[in-house]
């Protein structure tokens, strides 16, 4: 059995944490001003991108094996 789903709802939940928080952040700063806001919300969507790359490219950085395309137009199932 693989974790690998898992793997995938674990780390599209870190991006929607890390990009809602940045998001929450950029508004605080937009209105109040303080630089830690701004800290904060340039971290976290850095961080939301990281991981948007890291899930886009996990089966090369974890060296799996890549799954066989079928052939739609001879395979119908």
């Amino acid at each position: 059995m693989s974790l690998l789903p898992f793997h995938r709802v674990l780390i599209a939940t870190a991006i929607v944490f890390c990009a809602g928080f940045s998001a929450l952040e950029l508004f605080a700063y937009a209105r109040s001003g303080g630089t830690l806001e701004l800290v904060l919300g340039l971290a976290f969507a850095i961080a939301a991108g990281a991981l948007i790359v890291y899930l886009w490219h996990l089966r090369r950085i974890l060296r799996l094996p890549r799954r066989p395309q079928r052939d739609w137009r001879r395979d119908p199932s």
